[in-house]
């Protein structure tokens, strides 16, 4: 059995939501299972919408609530999930320099990013055509199934 294979099988068990899946081929016997953790982390619930009354002319930010309350609202910015659980990578390797980078202007086949999982990278494709606005993942940290990566400003 490959490791496309086998990503191919993760693939179908994150898209149809499977916490568990067996194949055999060949003599070979691969066994597939999601732990109570990750099956929790998919479940994500929207943020708190926060609203304060400042007194004029003070203006504050609240990090992490005032920003994705309205990116969420922008209906012409569209967010870049992660397909899987892995490690998220910006270039094809540390000393090349990023796919994309925030204001590039990319189509639905540029590929922004890679998210290595069980030793495959997938590229991850814009999806959209548009301009990258902002990139929510550092290079080398641990992404989610269905976790925000990229915000890209929707073309007209």
């Amino acid at each position: 059995m490959d490791l496309e294979l086998i990503q191919t099988l993760v693939n179908m068990m994150n898209e149809n939501a499977l916490t568990e899946l067996e194949v055999e081929e060949d003599g070979v016997k691969v066994r597939l299972t999601k732990s109570k953790d990750v099956i929790e982390k998919v479940v994500t619930l929207p943020a708190p919408v926060v609203t304060a009354v400042l007194p004029q002319g003070v203006i504050e930010a609240v990090p992490g609530v005032a920003a994705p309350a309205v990116a969420a609202a922008d209906p012409s910015l569209h967010k870049v999930v992660s397909p899987l659980v892995g490690t998220f990578y910006r270039a094809s390797s540390p000393e090349a320099a990023p796919f994309v980078d925030v204001g590039d202007t990319v189509e639905e086949d540029t590929v922004l990013a890679l998210v290595e999982a069980m030793k495959v990278f997938n590229e991850i494709k814009a999806e959209c055509r548009g301009t990258v606005e902002e990139a929510l993942i550092d290079s080398g940290e641990a992404v989610e199934f269905g976790q925000p990566m990229f915000a890209i400003r929707l073309a007209d």
